[in-house]
């Protein structure tokens, strides 16, 4: 017997959210995953060689293992809960992704011409990677976090310096995509 899964709708993923920030917020605590770069570097050993390593790493452990519930639960959901139903486009994207050579756009949440294993161990997958990490990471860092804790937590606290970050986040997302994007493919 085949099960068909369906992806929660808002009105139960949204209070569902809001009941975990709710927790944290309770408990003192910020939710964020850039947060745990920082962590990680830190057991690494990187407090030898920059302050900003310099902390006390174990108060961090709730944080760590939030990391790892992502990691388990986005296999999970990827490898047993999902539907292999078509992705509805819009024609007009479909169409530019196919004159970026994608192939069956829409058939795949994941496109392998970004995320196939031939795609990264290109030269070209692999400068994005290295161009792209080190971007994203200079980002969270500049704006004091990352989407998730900007856009879940820094929003859910009425903080002005998360609704600025969310905003430079979609505009870089939009020059990403409509500019930056097509010339790279």
């Amino acid at each position: 017997m085949e099960y068909i899964f369906e992806p929660w709708p808002w009105y139960v993923a949204g209070p569902l959210i809001a009941l975990i920030l709710f927790i944290l917020t309770y408990f003192g605590k910020n939710f964020g995953m850039s947060s745990n770069l920082r962590t990680v570097c830190t057991i690494g050993g990187a407090g030898k060689f920059s302050s900003f390593f310099n902390f006390d790493w174990r108060s961090q452990k709730w944080n760590l293992i939030v990391v790892l519930g992502a990691i388990i639960g986005g296999f999970i959901a990827s490898q047993f809960l999902t539907n292999d139903t078509h992705i509805d486009l819009n024609p007009t994207t479909v169409e530019a992704l196919e004159k970026m050579n994608f192939k069956h756009p829409g058939s795949s949440y994941i496109p392998a011409e970004l995320y196939g294993f031939e795609a990264v161990f290109s030269f070209k997958g692999f400068a994005i990677l290295i161009v792209g990490g080190f971007l994203v990471g200079f980002g969270s860092r500049y704006a004091g976090g990352c989407t998730s804790g900007h856009a879940i937590s820094g929003l859910s606290n009425l903080q002005l310096p998360s609704l600025i970050a969310v905003i430079g986040f979609f505009i870089g997302g939009l020059i990403m995509t409509h500019f930056i994007l097509p010339l790279l493919f």
